[in-house]
């Protein structure tokens, strides 16, 4: 089974350059963790990333609610990313037409193609979309997730919806490199392998006020066969986050969780 092969050996069943990538980066660092950023300000998207950057493997941004975005937010970005070895992740959800998420994904004022590596689309419009992104982003060395599942309460990708994602995501493997998803869904073959993230992982609170469901790295990893955890106010707080020294004892905690989860996985 996938679950139970080391991230390292787990390259050779990958031909996208981001899936490849971000492997090597987690053996090699030693974390499956994904920080997700959602603050509305450019010093204190920058501030959080330096301080959590030594412990995670991808940033997670939502570029367009920085109220002061510019260039000169991407350019620290990318030398962060060099600096602490992370790869960057935008969560965009795409979920339009082809025509209309080519110009999304490369034009703008946003240009989200020419810096994150990894981003992500809803299937709801069909092939098309997947088909539209990677035109501009394979040439890239880019790579895609789909949306098979959410933690929110009562959400509706669940069933055929999650079913018909995961076969599209079949037909594209060169573009699609794997789901947000609650769980590794069943494989189509034991050589089959797909990246999957989870976000609502905490370990200090059980879901908000907004529908948010979390549960434990342990949980995750362990028992649902994911690889990745996505965590965003269970390490920075709330707000515009928490003192830069808080973040990075919030963020190595959750790196020692979700590391520890994989290796008793993998039965080390």
């Amino acid at each position: 089974m996938i679950a139970t092969k080391t991230y390292g050996t787990r390259v050779s069943g990958h031909s996208n350059p981001a899936a490849i990538a971000l492997l090597e980066l987690m053996e090699r660092k030693r974390t499956n963790l994904c920080v997700s950023v959602d603050v509305t300000k450019k010093e204190s998207l920058l501030r959080i990333v330096d301080a959590a950057g030594p412990s995670v493997c991808l940033v997670k941004t939502h570029i367009d609610i920085v109220e002061d975005f510019d260039e000169d937010l991407v350019d620290q970005l990318a030398e962060l990313s060099k600096k602490h070895d992370f790869m960057i992740f935008e969560d965009r959800k795409f979920a339009d037409i082809g025509n209309t998420v080519v110009l999304q994904y490369s034009r703008g004022v946003h240009r989200i193609a020419s810096w994150s590596h990894i981003t992500n689309a809803h299937p709801v419009p069909g092939p098309g979309i997947v088909k539209g992104l990677a035109s501009v982003g394979l040439p890239l060395g880019r790579g895609l997730l789909l949306l098979a599942e959410m933690s929110s309460a009562g959400c509706l990708a669940t069933g055929t919806y999650t079913a018909q994602a995961i076969e599209m995501a079949r037909e594209n493997r060169d573009f699609v490199i794997g789901f947000i998803a609650m769980k590794r869904p069943q494989p189509a073959s034991p050589e089959e392998d797909f990246l999957i993230l989870t976000p609502g992982v905490g370990l200090d609170a059980k879901g908000d006020n907004m529908g948010q469901q979390y549960k434990s790295p342990r949980e995750v990893i362990l028992r649902n066969g994911s690889d990745v955890i996505i965590v965003g106010r269970g390490i920075y707080g709330k707000g515009e986050g928490a003192e830069s020294d808080v973040i990075r004892r919030e963020a190595e905690r959750y790196r020692v969780e979700g590391w520890n989860a994989y290796q008793e996985r993998l039965g080390q």
